[in-house]
């Protein structure tokens, strides 16, 4: 058996269209993604606000999308792919990060996924963790996805609840619907659940990380966002975030989710045992943490860990969800982004990488 590959390069804010072709070369893109399919990239937006490292890069989804042209895949064939949020917004989302300009400038197909939709009850074949039970009328997916190639477009952060969240992690919008946050008290069991239903319905499973900006501390939003000017590719989803969480100075087998999928066969976890081709990064870590909360993720793990776990189906599974929604909304968008996010946001934008943002119309 072939063993698994992360393709890892350095680039450059003047390069960075011909570095991710160059990325998506050495990582072997065209031996998993067939050309006769359907393509779908996994947008990641995890705040309608543009902050580094939090949601897809403007010049990581035009550089796939330039790749896959050159490479011969039909733009007839590729489509942007959303999922709706109850605290973020895909459709501001896709403007405030620049991704609306980009696919439309492609001519590509815009999908959000719940607007004329259909979503279908599967039914996996492969042994389910968690989902069967946190979802007993049925596990809801998009119809759409059906036979489809994918590609994550994850950013490299770190994230309260999994420590890291990268290409394992981004399935979790695109498969599961506005109620995915059930599973939030067993999101590791739940990724691993979402891998094992991803490799029996797509055609083509790739994924791609921009690490230009990274995010540390209390993910995936009130981050302190650095440049870092890396970009990652894999076939391997589990590959490529235990690469990734080694470069942010965590060790991948002590995150359970990579762990478990690494132990269900589903991907490589361990480090020492994946190919890295393009940049030596053996040496480096970034000394990223999670130890700090914010006042919002302290909230949600009394419910899902703590005090409050015995009512949490009552606090989230009742009308009472909306008090959690508002409150995630004024923590984060009246009271974060304005008075401590915008201030971090100005400092990136003095970096190469601010400068190339604000180049994007």
């Amino acid at each position: 058996m072939a063993r698994s590959k992360v393709a890892i390069l350095k680039a450059g804010a003047g390069t960075i269209l011909a570095d991710y072709q160059e990325l998506l070369e050495l990582a072997d893109l065209e031996r998993y993604l067939p050309k006769d399919k359907d393509t779908a990239l996994k947008i990641n937006i995890t705040w309608h606000h543009f902050y580094p490292a939090c949601s897809t890069t403007p010049w990581q989804l035009e550089g796939v999308i330039k790749a896959l042209l050159a490479k011969g895949y039909k733009k007839e064939l590729i489509h942007a792919c959303h999922n709706r949020t109850v605290v973020v917004s895909a459709k501001k989302g896709e403007v405030a990060n620049k991704h609306k300009p980009i696919i439309e400038r492609y001519g590509l197909r815009n999908i959000h996924l719940y607007e004329g939709e259909q979503w279908i009850t599967y039914e996996p074949k492969g042994k389910m963790l968690v989902l069967p039970r946190i979802f007993p009328r049925g596990i809801q997916i998009p119809r759409r996805l059906m036979g489809e190639n994918i590609i994550h477009l994850p950013t490299m952060k770190t994230h309260v609840f999994t420590t890291m969240t990268g290409a394992m992690k981004n399935a979790f919008g695109g498969l599961l619907h506005e109620k995915r946050h059930w599973t939030h008290s067993v999101i590791h069991e739940t990724l691993v659940d979402l891998l094992t239903i991803q490799k029996e319905i797509h055609s083509g499973i790739f994924a791609v990380m921009d690490a230009t900006f990274a995010g540390d501390g209390p993910g995936p939003r009130c981050m302190v966002p650095h440049p870092k000017g890396y970009i990652l590719a894999s076939s391997d989803q589990v590959a490529l975030d235990a690469i990734a969480a080694k470069m942010m100075g965590f060790d991948p087998m002590s995150l359970k989710f990579i762990r478990l999928a690494h132990e269900a066969g589903l991907g490589c976890g361990e480090v020492k045992e994946i190919e890295t081709v393009g940049e030596d990064v053996s040496k480096v870590n970034f000394k990223f943490n999670t130890e700090q909360d914010t006042f919002a993720s302290r909230g949600q793990k009394l419910i899902y860990w703590g005090l409050l776990k015995p009512v949490e189906a009552f606090l989230l599974r009742t009308p009472l969800v909306l008090l959690s929604y508002l409150a995630s909304i004024a923590y984060h968008d009246w009271y974060w982004y304005p008075f401590i996010g915008k201030k971090r946001v100005e400092d990136m934008m003095r970096t190469e990488w601010g400068r190339l943002w604000k180049s994007y119309q």
